[in-house]
């Protein structure tokens, strides 16, 4: 019988058929469409998490209980994510995208289930940990991916977008937390993460070119250990200091002490492994300096603007805790708008320009906050914030960008890491520099002003237990004493004679010590604008990174 000939239209079918294109062949367009609609969702969902929580931890403690643990939920989640940036930037580079991104977003899914099963406050902070290991991947590998898919160019306005969405996470951040505990109860905070965070790992899992790993993999497990025993220990010390325990304390002691140990020996580590988590021989590299230099410059003071603000308005202008968060709407509306057009600027000014430019412009917004007076307007305010927003809106971007255009594609993981991690240590130093700037401000004026009046005051009855324990805390934790100033039903349950006296007292006080917080914030903004004219000819180009494998 003879055999059919195929014909061919069928021969050609069958080869077709044989040889199906994959996504990334089939249609480039679309697969870089569905990945950067999996980056978008991941690291909305991701940075969202953590305002949400917030909104929720009135509910979650008066459910669970646990109140003097609160703090750990925050505390637990700031620690893990922290140490792992760098970590993930390192494997990143080693393993290839796809697998750690995919392996964090995973671990984030896992542990926002359990967080939303937890059944008390220690299984929550454990898995709040965890949590916080999944965001610290998911974070800086958008950016990492995004400089892998992208020219320089198109980075540039890619990063100001994604910039963006972390301003916006913060806008809609409580109001989302506040409509989920309210329709739902605080366990969907966490559920809420599942069906979105399941629908980023398809789409990323789908769409995510595949990129070279290293030959031959290499674990820096010494400098890992030793990093992490290190920026724990820090950032515990940096947490606890002034608060939970004396500066002077032995626990404090012992923890900077152990920091310094563990940071020396990772130095010494880094500068001898083959694979090392943060290469000693990137520091230097003038660009890589210098960039993380202005980010952690920037954190510190930024942190000045962002958390005594809202104090500022209720405490002095004495607005409710709801309508002082607004004032800071603003800020990140123009941050938003910046981040966005700093991504299209950049490469008409170049980096060095718009760098500077968006530090002198956060330097004139800390100028306008030594203004603020007891006669301040929640409008004047706003509009002293929405300059800071502008300036950071144009520098938040380009620092990863430029660390991008400077390095191989080898180390692209590793250096878009370090820009993420100097800047979190930093804002974790500034809140605990100016934190303490205030309390050693607050405590000698009210030395000064108020010691002498409660002196005056006849010591009788709840007067006298009042007395007591307010020239305890002048000495121990003058801040708490402003909360007098934020609470009108602690203020009058005081005697009004005493009131009269003490209030005036305190909000001068009050203005006074941030005006110096605000002052110490501008030092530092001003180091990041001087330090960012030292920043080379960073070239935005339009060739695009060679892909790398998974």
């Amino acid at each position: 019988m003879a055999t059919a000939v195929p014909t061919s239209e069928t021969a050609q079918q069958a080869s077709a058929y044989e040889k199906k294109p994959s996504l990334e062949e089939q249609d480039p367009a679309q697969r870089r469409g569905l990945l950067v609609a999996g980056l978008i969702i991941a690291m909305l969902f991701g940075a969202l998490d953590g305002t949400i929580v917030g909104t929720a931890m009135p509910r979650i403690v008066g459910d669970l209980g646990g109140l003097g643990l609160m703090t750990w939920l925050t505390t637990a989640y700031m620690l893990t994510s922290t140490v792992i940036v760098p970590i993930a930037g390192k494997l990143a580079d080693l393993l290839g995208r796809k697998v750690v991104y995919v392996t964090g977003l995973t671990i984030f899914i896992v542990a926002s289930a359990l967080c939303g099963m937890s059944q008390n406050m220690t299984e929550l902070i454990l898995f709040r940990g965890l949590q916080g290991i999944g965001g610290g991947i998911m974070m800086p590998m958008a950016m990492i991916i995004i400089g892998d898919i992208f020219t320089g160019k198109q980075r540039a306005k890619w990063q100001g977008v994604f910039g963006a969405l972390f301003g916006l996470s913060s806008i809609i951040g409580p109001q989302v937390g506040g409509w989920i505990v309210d329709a739902a109860n605080w366990r969907w905070v966490f559920y809420i993460n599942l069906p979105v965070g399941i629908l980023a790992v398809v789409l990323i899992a789908m769409a995510l070119p595949k990129h070279e790993r290293a030959k031959k993999v290499q674990f820096d497990i010494a400098g890992i250990v030793t990093m992490i025993v290190g920026v724990v220990s820090l950032l515990l010390a940096l947490t606890f200091g002034g608060k939970e325990f004396p500066w002077a304390s032995w626990q404090i002691i012992g923890l900077i002490a152990l920091a310094i140990v563990s940071l020396v020996g990772f130095v010494f580590i880094e500068s001898k492994a083959k694979e090392a988590i943060l290469p000693v021989r990137l520091f230097k590299n003038r660009t890589f300096s210098i960039i993380n230099g202005v980010g952690f410059l920037m954190s510190v003071g930024m942190f000045g603007a962002i958390m005594f603000v809202p104090l500022f308005m209720q405490g002095i202008v004495g607005i409710s805790p709801a309508a002082s968060g607004t004032v800071m709407t603003p800020m990140m509306i123009t941050m938003i708008a910046a981040s966005v057009l700093g991504g299209q600027l950049v490469q008409k000014i170049g980096v060095r320009t718009q760098m500077g430019v968006g530090m002198v412009i956060m330097a004139v917004g800390f100028i306008l906050l030594t203004t603020l007076s007891m006669t301040t307007s929640k409008l004047t305010a706003s509009s002293f914030m929405m300059v800071i927003g502008l300036g950071m809106g144009l520098v938040m971007p380009i620092l990863t960008l430029a660390l991008q255009e400077s390095f191989p594609k080898s180390e692209l993981g590793v250096v878009t890491s370090s820009s993420q991690f100097f800047r979190q240590i930093g804002g974790t130093f500034g809140m605990t520099l100016l934190g303490a700037v205030m309390n050693h401000h607050s405590s000698k004026l009210l030395n000064e002003d108020l010691v002498p009046v409660l002196g005056q005051i006849p010591q009788e009855g709840t007067v006298n237990t009042f007395i007591v324990d307010m020239l305890a805390k002048i000495n121990t934790d003058p801040q708490s004493l402003y909360s007098i100033l934020l609470n009108p039903e602690a203020l009058s349950k005081i005697p009004q004679e005493l009131s009269a006296k003490i209030e005036p007292i305190l909000k001068i006080a009050l203005v006074d010590s941030l005006h110096t917080v605000f002052v110490y914030g501008l030092i530092f903004v001003i180091l990041g604008a001087v330090l960012s004219l030292f920043v080379g000819n960073v070239q935005i180009t339009d060739r695009r990174k060679e892909q790398q494998g998974s």
